[in-house]
């Protein structure tokens, strides 16, 4: 790769508790990866709006609110009209199976539970990158 992976890592809604994006983040950019945290409090317009300025490969939300099948489907949506056809929409937290299984289906990249380890969200990240990114 020429470049670092650009991840942007969000938390989306009002949802105050960031310990676990923090850790994410930090966890990516030990991993090599350039990482834009976004902080607390945002829109998914904001969100998407950030992932095109900042020309990233990988877009990871943290979410703990339940808010996930209302965030998730907004996000994709709003990546779509942008045309973000090759980034990835991925994040974690605590969302049930079945929404994880309804939201893949919907385009959202895997979706990972709190205790999953740090390095096989990267791995993953890294995978993905490799097989949809050309840089």
């Amino acid at each position: 790769m020429n470049r670092p992976i650009r991840v942007l890592v969000a938390k989306v809604g009002l949802d105050g508790h960031d310990r676990g994006a923090k850790v994410i983040a930090t966890a990516l950019r030990d991993a090599g990866m350039e990482v834009i945290y976004t902080g607390l409090r945002q829109t998914p317009e904001m969100v998407v709006n950030a992932a095109l300025q900042e020309d990233v490969d990988a877009i990871g939300i943290s979410i703990l609110s339940g808010a996930h099948m209302t965030v998730f489907p907004r996000i994709i949506q709003l990546m779509k009209e942008k045309q973000l056809d090759d980034v990835l929409l991925t994040g974690g937290g605590i969302i049930p199976d079945d929404d994880m299984q309804a939201l893949n289906a919907q385009g959202v990249g895997r979706l990972f539970p709190p205790g999953t380890p740090t390095t096989e969200i990267a791995g993953y990240i890294t995978t993905w990158v490799g097989e949809h990114r050309s840089f």
